[in-house]
């Protein structure tokens, strides 16, 4: 045994000791170690901001930096406070679904409000909403009872059990690479949702954060409910089969998991014999709905898609990477210039996650004939393959042919490859086969948007929510990017439920959750079309201004700090300033 092993088998056997002290934790005092970690998370968010940016080549003064706050100190602040209002609920002897809204979806399914999560989120995100649907056959009344997962026993009275379930044990959770919220959203879930403690090895990209981490999660990790490691795919292997963990939770790729998981083939029998769940990316389509759009209409959703390609520098598991249109449609032309200039105004970056070059270097050879954006950036038009007619370049008819490049359906890229596929029809027919293509032709199922103008899918009725529910992905966003799911505290991530672990796909599970749902099949994120005011000519009452979010976003930095400077500590005196760089942007 060598050195390294035996201190993992020295910090296993100290979770060991920390599980029972967390099964004998009360749900105030867990609701109170929660608001310990956020006030630790508070007082590391700047230089945790500034430390991940650093991991990925940022300058300090650039308006990217945002991206930064929001999808780090932001994200866990703002689970930290909706997971504690589920811990005190609880322990007043409610369902934390108590006084929420429950609806319909197709199908006869459940729906639960989980954004706006509370009056706060009504005001900063206006017009923005979503709701958890929950598997086909589960009645309200069960969705109420069986919330709380790990926290609550289904129909105890306090008199028979005013405490949370016994403990899981200990549990490994193999830390995301990309952005820095994920690996401590996942090691909370583990710890409220499944009563697990759990040790973390971080992704070598983020080992220069282990200082930040261990600072924010101080509670946890005095309290015996956390132990955070660095080290390769050697230590992961280690600790995940070893004897003293009990469940595996992975994000990352695949390849990771299926290594992970087969000693061979996956035609093999598992190697790995303990539980594991996983969120593991995907290829994530646009579906962009024909109708007739302004000039301002086209440009602003052609950054919208901007967004969800270049995000992060694209190394989002939710990025967006197809655009699936409407041969017929008369503007499609238009609206793929209008995002070929958004992708090349997107202010530049570094290629900072490992492998980049090769996956572009691998795109530009398979698609000979796509369209080179500036700033390292490539638009692949529909029936660019080698296969695909040659003639006349990337502007002839042939090369828009509506061909569907197969590996770019198959292949996530992980890198600012941005794709299109062409089908026929209009209205409901092309939607119905925009449906069909990706949920048959795509890789993954945890991320798919659609954008349209609301009048026409208005015009759709009861055919575009049926096609929703046709639609396979964990997250649905409509005139929104998926990533608002992600940074919804209470909405459910994780991708469509029903892989096994011989086709993993987007993975298995779901992880932020706040609300502590069970049964949940997918989150539908709804956004305006347009921000204020247009939004109101679109018949749409949403008050938020372009999302700070954007890439395109002027003052998407300072939105973002003093959002997080808010979600640590909420007051209705910070909402003018918020509100004035919002509208600034």
């Amino acid at each position: 045994m060598t050195a390294d092993q035996a201190g993992l088998d020295l910090s296993i056997a100290a979770l060991a000791r920390g599980s029972e002290g967390w099964a004998a934790t009360t749900l105030a005092a867990r609701a109170d170690l929660l608001a310990s970690v956020a006030a630790s998370v508070a007082a590391e968010a700047e230089r945790w901001v500034l430390t991940a940016a650093h991991a990925k080549g940022l300058d300090q003064a650039s308006p990217l930096i945002g991206e930064e706050w929001l999808t780090g100190p932001y994200g866990v602040l703002t689970s930290l406070t909706a997971l504690q209002r589920t811990l005190r609920v609880l322990d007043a002897g409610h369902s934390p679904l108590a006084g929420r809204r429950l609806g319909r979806a197709p199908g006869g399914r459940v729906t639960v409000s989980v954004l706006p999560h509370n009056a706060w989120d009504g005001l900063l995100l206006h017009g923005f909403t979503a709701q958890a649907w929950l598997r086909p056959g589960v009645t309200a009344a069960q969705a109420r009872s069986r919330a709380g997962l790990g926290q609550h026993v289904s129909g105890r009275a306090p008199s028979e059990d005013s405490g949370p379930r016994p403990d899981r044990g200990i549990g490994l959770v193999l830390g995301a690479g990309n952005i820095s919220s994920i690996a401590p959203l996942d090691v909370l879930y583990e710890l409220v949702a499944h009563n697990r403690v759990s040790i973390l090895k971080l992704n070598p990209t983020f080992d220069g954060l282990l200082p930040v981490y261990r600072a924010a999660l101080a509670p946890l990790i005095e309290a015996g409910l956390l132990c955070i490691v660095t080290g390769g795919a050697d230590v992961g292997d280690y600790l995940a089969h070893h004897a003293g963990i009990g469940h595996v939770h992975i994000t990352g790729s695949a390849a990771t998991h299926d290594a992970i998981v087969f000693a061979g083939s996956k035609t093999d029998a598992p190697r790995l014999t303990k539980p594991i769940t996983s969120e593991l990316g995907g290829v994530s389509p646009i579906i962009v709905l024909p109708g007739r759009w302004s000039t301002r209409d086209l440009r602003y959703q052609a950054e919208h898609v901007a967004t969800m390609r270049l995000h992060n520098g694209g190394y989002n598991c939710i990025a967006g990477q197809v655009l699936v249109l409407s041969a017929t449609w008369p503007q499609k032309r238009v609206f793929l210039d209008a995002v070929a200039a958004a992708l090349a105004s997107a202010p530049a970056r570094p290629a900072w996650y490992p492998g980049s070059d090769e996956r572009m270097r691998a795109a530009r050879a398979a698609y000979p004939v796509a369209r080179s954006i500036p700033g390292g950036r490539l638009l692949v038009p529909a029936g660019a393959s080698r296969e695909a007619p040659q003639t006349g370049g990337v502007d002839s008819p042939e090369a828009w042919a509506s061909a569907v490049p197969e590996d770019m359906l198959r292949t996530e890229y992980f890198a600012p490859v941005l794709g299109v596929v062409e089908l026929p029809g209009t209205g409901l027919a092309f939607l119905d086969a925009a449906v069909e293509t990706v949920n048959r032709d795509f890789l993954g199922t945890l991320g798919a948007n659609i954008l349209g103008v609301p009048s026409t899918i208005r015009r759709l009725g009861a055919g575009f929510e049926q096609a929703v529910a046709r639609l396979r992905y964990g997250t649905i966003a409509i005139n929104a990017w998926t990533g608002v799911g992600f940074l919804s505290a209470a909405a459910p991530w994780g991708a469509f439920p029903g892989h096994s672990l011989s086709d993993v796909q987007s993975g298995i599970g779901v992880v932020h959750n706040a609300l502590l749902l069970d049964d949940v099949e997918r989150t539908v994120v709804r956004g305006p079309f347009r921000p204020f005011p247009r939004s109101v000519v679109h018949g749409e009452w949403a008050l938020l201004p372009k999302p700070p979010w954007f890439v395109s976003a002027r003052r998407g930095a300072l939105t973002a700090r003093l959002l997080t400077e808010f979600a640590a500590r909420p007051s209705v005196r910070r909402l003018p300033g918020i509100l004035a760089a919002a509208f600034r942007a």
